[in-house]
């Protein structure tokens, strides 16, 4: 019982600690809470495969997933810790120190720190230590009346009375007992609280609310999609709500726009820095743009449709000039993470953007409020930056972003493939007449055709949804006479250059996905 409550302690204390230290961190920065400062040092560890393998098993969930898995082995090893402290009091308070002290280096190691973002580590390591070593006192205390059941000597009862021995070790068992499980749920309750308290704070730093300029160059109507003709197909428009959200971010930024700036710099004749108000301020332009993520596999949903509101972004470097031979923009967000773009691309007369505006809102924080890049055509590992501060031209040789130092293309198309959004596979439906419907996107060299094969028939050309333009997926259907019994269904898309989207199969890695998709459906 005795090594049950250590263990107890060790692991209370870790509690008591992570709460003090999301409690600091809401009021300072969240991202600095250490077990979040640790997750994203161990993103940031993690192997690309690993990596990789977590997104396409866990998709969306695999950032508390991995927050889970870094809670567990803290409380763990604080249960090591509490063992330790039966006999090696100074060891255990030591193995506290050193995971708080490992989560205090985390944060102060990540790209954008502040010598503050230390407070929370410090913080629980104050109360990690502290409720370690109280409770294994009360520990100690249950313990030792525990160990008084065998002793024949009468004590003094209340008023001086004289208890028989068993009763009197029973009361003292019994207070203990009591006394620990009144600290521990003591501890319990009020790291709960610190917790709610730090999550609570760090919930009400919202992003403020803007009104966004008219664009000087505005996109067309949007046409009616599919969507209305076929059930079960992607809307023309991905809802902002449901597009997809791929970063490394555990904790969202909340950006205060009043202050925010965006540097330019590097390779540049005149460096400068400007406002929100004063991009806002320069021409916009509106654009419907299909944005797709390189961790997207064949068939996958990591792929958005949405009308983004932005300023070029070679308006804004043709302000600073060039000098030199620079060829990447290399990309800050507010956290230091960094994406580099070929400058060659930014460059060829696409409308590569800063974007501030999606859907006819302003962005989202989850969508990098207030201002991000969007460069048609490329995955957005080299061209999407979200929460952007700053922009530099330089060279690839020079400087390296965050996927170039762990190998991943510095050049990354975004591969002409098409999706299959209904029947989704593994269903049953019905006999008759139904429809094979979905997706193709070749962004930038637009979408020529897509066909389907059913089972081991020949291809067939399917009907294509409205043209939003070669940066924008295209819907298309197939009318289908289902028969009963098991199919494979197939599609493949051809660009408008007449290139068909690749058959061999790729992982993610190093330049995005490649293969035909299929799907096997029952017909009852």
């Amino acid at each position: 019982m005795m090594r049950l409550r250590l263990a107890l302690s060790g692991i209370l204390a870790a509690v008591a600690g992570i709460a003090a230290g999301h409690l600091v961190a809401g009021f300072l920065a969240p991202a600095s809470s250490p077990v979040l400062a640790i997750g994203s040092t161990v993103i940031d560890l993690t192997p690309t495969p690993v990596k990789e393998w977590a997104i396409a098993t866990f998709g969306t969930n695999d950032k508390a997933i991995l927050q889970g898995s870094v809670l567990v082995v803290t409380l763990v090893l604080a249960a090591v810790a509490g063992l330790l402290a039966q006999r090696r009091m100074p060891l255990a308070v030591g193995f506290i120190v050193l995971l708080t002290g490992l989560a205090g280096a985390a944060a102060l190691l990540r790209p954008a720190a502040r010598p503050l973002d230390v407070l929370p580590a410090l913080a629980a390591m104050a109360a990690g230590v502290a409720t370690l070593a109280w409770l294994v006192r009360l520990a100690r205390r249950a313990s030792d009346a525990a160990v008084a059941k065998g002793d024949e000597a009468t004590v003094d009862g209340p008023r001086g009375s004289k208890m028989p021995p068993a009763a009197d070790s029973a009361a003292q068992r019994g207070t203990g007992r009591r006394g620990f499980i009144g600290g521990a749920l003591g501890v319990t309750a009020l790291s709960v609280l610190a917790a709610a308290g730090g999550q609570l704070r760090a919930g009400a730093q919202s992003v403020k609310k803007i009104v966004l300029p008219a664009a000087a160059d505005k996109a067309k109507p949007l046409p009616t999609g599919l969507e209305t003709q076929v059930s079960g197909i992607s809307p023309l428009r991905t809802p902002t709500a449901k597009f997809y959200r791929v970063d490394t971010n555990l904790v969202v930024p909340k950006v205060d726009v009043d202050t925010w700036t965006l540097e330019v710099d590097g390779m540049v004749e005149k460096p400068f820095t400007m406002t929100f108000a004063e991009l806002s301020a320069m021409p916009l332009i509106e654009r419907d743009i299909t944005m797709t993520c390189v961790s997207n596999e064949v068939g996958g949903g990591y792929i958005g449709a949405a009308r983004w509101l932005g300023v070029r972004l070679t308006d804004v470097l043709d302000r600073a000039g060039t000098k030199g031979s620079p060829d990447q923009v290399l990309s800050t967000a507010v956290d230091g993470f960094t994406i580099s773009t070929p400058l060659g691309v930014v460059r060829d007369g696409r409308d590569a953007m800063i974007a501030i505006g999606m859907n006819g809102a302003q962005l989202s924080d989850t969508h990098g409020f207030p201002a991000r890049l969007i460069t048609p055509g490329l995955y957005g590992f080299v061209g999407a930056t979200k929460w952007l501060t700053k922009l530099t031209l330089t060279t690839y040789a020079a400087d390296q972003a965050y996927w170039t130092k762990r190998q991943w293309a510095t050049d990354a198309p975004i591969k002409t493939s098409a999706r299959i959004d209904t029947p989704a596979p593994l269903t049953t439906i019905q006999a008759g007449t139904t429809a094979i419907g979905g997706v193709a996107w070749a962004q930038h060299r637009g979408v020529g055709k897509v066909e389907v094969k059913i089972d081991d028939g020949p291809w067939q050309a399917t009907k294509l949804g409205p043209d939003v333009g070669v940066d924008y997926w295209r819907q298309w259907y197939l009318p289908w006479d289902a028969k009963p019994g098991l199919h494979r269904i197939s599609v493949r898309a051809t660009d408008l250059k007449g290139q068909a989207q690749i058959t061999e199969r790729a992982t993610p890695f190093p330049s995005g996905s490649s293969g035909i998709q299929e799907v096997v459906v029952t017909v009852a």
